[in-house]
């Protein structure tokens, strides 16, 4: 469940996670192992890409990749290895070209693609531009064309009463990419002028297509991605997972797990909502999607794995409206964990799990690994 973690609210001092009505996570918890893992280091705040590459096992420093490349392969778009990928948001500014909502809104996706329509005219010299619609108020943006780097910095100034950021290159290619984007910058924001509440675009995650090594290589077995979000069905897809087409809904996402059960040794199941309502501060939203997973969640009775973590990529409290540094609730549950003092899912609980607290998320596979015998002995 994306941005899983909370802090707690004021009128009862509980947390999202255990505000929620969650019979099946709380038996779980109860019959398996908990604990609070920690995605990139102390105090760091998490992008949802490198959380993600860390809960699939990857050194989310040492395996570094912008937004940009997750949203292309997302949407299915023809990467080449010398393109330039960015994640853009439609934004609104005010007059002064300040930054009032950094989402315009959350725009909806048929309105995306029309603004996408008339930002793919624009013209740059000795490039070509792709402009694609992701989702809602999310868009690609590729740049192709020869000597152009991607070690350019955001332009979103990531909070809202700040202007856009200035494109600079550290190298004289990522320069010569800069100067593009300054210059798509400035024509956009022309056509997107009288286009109320998304008058202008932010920029996110410059990145070229890295050669890495793939989820079936590193653990030996088959790896399915049961996502809807573009960006989570791009990273999987960068490791080596096969994403499973599915419908809108984490009613579809179940009914998709359970119609491929028998053709995957692995299953990933992303739930966006959590993190969303968290991001508008909607602390009852939050809590009714996490029930709503619970309810499901009563599948994997019938299914029989022999694990299940259950955890998020990262905390978005709805007292914050953001992504946090806080520790993200986990649970794994197999026949071979030892139980724990930890008797419900959620955040205090949790401190007394046997997995103890802000442990590496890159631990999580391992563990997944060996509660699946799929490890070997170390040693004689």
């Amino acid at each position: 469940m994306d941005g899983l973690g909370g802090l707690p609210r004021q009128s009862d001092r509980l947390t999202e996670l255990e505000a929620a009505k969650t019979p099946n996570l709380d038996r779980l918890a109860a019959e398996g192992e908990c604990g609070l893992h920690q995605p990139i280091g102390s105090g760091i705040t998490p992008g949802s890409g490198p959380s993600h590459l860390a809960l699939f096992g990857y050194d989310p420093i040492k395996y570094d990749v912008g937004r940009g490349v997750l949203s292309a392969l997302g949407i299915g778009f023809d990467l080449k290895p010398d393109d330039i990928a960015a994640r853009g948001n439609f934004c609104t500014v005010d007059d002064n070209g300040t930054v009032t909502d950094r989402r315009a809104g959350r725009i909806g996706t048929d309105k995306n693609k029309e603004l996408c329509e008339e930002l793919g005219k624009i013209e740059l010299s000795g490039t070509e531009l792709f402009i694609d619609t992701v989702s809602e108020h999310r868009f690609l943006f590729v740049l192709r064309g020869k000597g152009l780097g991607d070690r350019v910095n955001d332009t979103d100034p990531q909070e809202t009463g700040r202007r856009p950021l200035k494109a600079e290159g550290e190298d004289d290619a990522s320069r010569k990419t800069a100067a593009l984007v300054e210059e798509f910058l400035k024509r956009a924001g022309d056509i997107l002028n009288d286009h109320h509440p998304a008058n202008m675009v932010l920029m996110r995650g410059f990145s070229k297509h890295p050669d890495w090594p793939t989820v079936p290589d590193v653990y030996g077995f088959k790896a399915a991605a049961i996502a809807n979000y573009p960006m989570y069905r791009g990273v999987s897809k960068l490791v080596g997972m096969n994403v499973l087409e599915v419908e809108y809904g984490i009613d579809k996402e179940f009914e998709a797990l359970e119609a491929n059960w028998n053709d995957y040794d692995f299953f990933y199941l992303h739930v966006k909502k959590t993190d969303s309502h968290g991001e508008d501060g909607d602390f009852e939203a939050k809590v009714s999607v996490i029930e709503e997973t619970d309810r499901h969640l009563s599948l994997i009775d019938k299914l029989k794995p022999d694990v299940i973590l259950v955890t998020g990529d990262h905390s978005t409290p709805s007292e914050m409206k953001y992504h946090s540094w806080h520790p993200v609730p986990v649970l794994i549950w197999s026949k071979f964990v030892r139980p724990d003092g930890a008797k419900t899912f959620g955040e205090r609980e949790c401190l007394k799990g046997a997995l103890g607290v802000r442990f590496p998320a890159t631990d999580l596979m391992p563990l997944v690994m060996a509660n699946s015998h799929r490890l070997e002995k170390y040693g004689a």
